[in-house]
C-alpha cells in the first residue's frame, strides 16, 4: 500500500503575513483579548483557519491567567507565577508569528470540544 501525504485539514490552507501578525496579536499579554475578540468578529480574518486557532485559545489563555491574576495577585508567590505564566504568552507570541499552530493542551481539547476551533 502506499501512503498517501494527506496535510492536515488545518494547514491545507497557506498561512499568510496578516494571518501570522492577527495571531500573534491575539495572543499579547493583557490586551491580546481584546484582538482576539476583534479576530473573530471581522469578516476576512474570522473565516480563516489559522487566525481562528489562534485567537479562540489565546483568548481561553486569557480569561483564565485574569481569573488566576484576580485571585492569585493578593498572594507574593502568586503574583511572581500569574507574572510569569503571562510572560509565556509572549512565547506563544513569537511561536503564532512563526506560521506555528500552536495548541495548548487543556485548552485546545476543550475549544475543540465546544465546537470553536
Amino acid at each position: 500500500m502506499a501512503e498517501e501525504n494527506v496535510a492536515p485539514v488545518e494547514e491545507a490552507e497557506e498561512v499568510t503575513q496578516d494571518d501570522k501578525l492577527w495571531a500573534l496579536l491575539s495572543w499579547l499579554p493583557w490586551v491580546g483579548w481584546i484582538l482576539a475578540i476583534i479576530a473573530l468578529v471581522i469578516e476576512p480574518q474570522k473565516t480563516r483557519p489559522f487566525i481562528r486557532h489562534n485567537a479562540v485559545q489565546a483568548l481561553a489563555v486569557n480569561i483564565v491567567l485574569g481569573v488566576l491574576s484576580a485571585i492569585l495577585s493578593p498572594t507574593c508567590v502568586g503574583s511572581i507565577l500569574v507574572l510569569v505564566l503571562w510572560l509565556a504568552t509572549i512565547y506563544w507570541c513569537i511561536k503564532a508569528y512563526q506560521g506555528e499552530w500552536i495548541t495548548i493542551p487543556f485548552v485546545a481539547d476543550f475549544c475543540k470540544n465546544q465546537g470553536w476551533i
